[in-house]
């Protein structure tokens, strides 16, 4: 890597890259406990995009909706900053955010909802954006979705209805380039912008993980979106994982760039601090939460 390239690589704040790192570790701890045997189920991890959320919470206040799905973890530990509850959860042990009944796609918790049911979030969202124009004006309802997820009839249905009734929805898109294990390009046609702009829907593309940078070019955006101006937020990111455990078929050459790797190349210092306490918080959770008994719903 160039020096030139290495000096736009601009510096994180500590609470941002930590909370990043803290997604990071977790998600590798599941991967570990699910190559251990010690996890049922399935899980989605979101190796290479954990900087969306973290940006994207600054810009969201406590009483504004959030809209997850099966990729979202991140979305969860970036609102919340807790690895206790989620681990809880999807291990089905004492302490989980919905009882261990959810699991790892499914979690409720005040005014976040994730699903693993592509698209399902979106009407949902554009029904919950009706209420708080008519009942809490200032408020918006925030939807992540995928780029696969644009193959499904329900996103068009609440971007129709989003641009017709003026809603204060906000469509935040994570196009990591890939459907499961299908490239976008073999099944998407067109583009993100243009299916917005088929609705009249302001669409705007990120580009890069600066933070900061992220939050400027967003901010006075989601503030129209509080107004009743729909947009769709389309980050161009990567998915460093398997789309869920161990079903990843693309070459090693083909797995794209790691954001963290440029970063730490950029500022070995700060990555190396801040990861070894991740690393050491995510460990201690999953210490004792192992240790914990099954939730009531696990011994029914």
């Amino acid at each position: 890597m160039t020096a030139e390239l290495l000096e736009r690589v601009s510096a994180l704040d500590d609470a941002d890259l930590e909370r990043m790192l803290v997604i990071r570790a977790f998600e590798n701890k599941l991967l570990d406990l699910f190559g251990k045997g010690m996890l049922n189920g399935t899980t989605h991890t979101c190796l290479g995009q954990e900087y969306i959320p973290v940006a994207m919470e600054a810009l969201l206040a406590a009483d504004d909706h959030v809209f997850s799905n099966h990729r979202g973890h991140g979305h969860y530990l970036a609102r919340f900053d807790d690895p206790e509850g989620l681990l809880a959860e999807i291990m089905g042990r004492e302490g989980a955010v919905c009882g261990g009944v959810g699991g790892s796609q499914h979690i409720r918790r005040d005014r976040y909802l994730s699903t693993g049911v592509q698209g399902e979030s979106l009407p949902v969202a554009a029904g919950v954006a009706v209420h708080l124009k008519r009942s809490e004006p200032g408020r918006l309802a925030c939807a992540y979705i995928g780029d696969g997820t644009f193959g499904e009839g329900a996103v068009y249905e609440a971007l129709n209805i989003a641009a017709l009734w003026e809603l204060p929805l906000l469509v935040v898109v994570e196009n990591n380039g890939i459907a499961q294990s299908t490239p976008a390009e073999r099944h998407m046609a067109g583009t993100i912008a243009g299916r917005a702009a088929a609705f009249g829907v302001a669409h705007v593309r990120i580009e890069g993980f600066d933070v900061a940078a992220i939050r400027r070019e967003l901010a006075p955006q989601v503030a129209r979106v509080r107004q009743g101006r729909p947009l769709v937020a389309e980050f161009v990111t990567h998915r460093l994982g398997p789309h869920s455990k161990g079903d990843d078929i693309r070459p090693a050459h083909a797995v794209p760039e790691d954001w963290l790797e440029r970063y730490a190349a950029a500022h070995p210092g700060q990555r190396e601090r801040l990861g070894a306490v991740a690393r050491a918080r995510v460990e201690a959770v999953a210490a004792d939460v192992t240790g914990r008994p099954p939730s009531r719903w696990e011994r029914a």
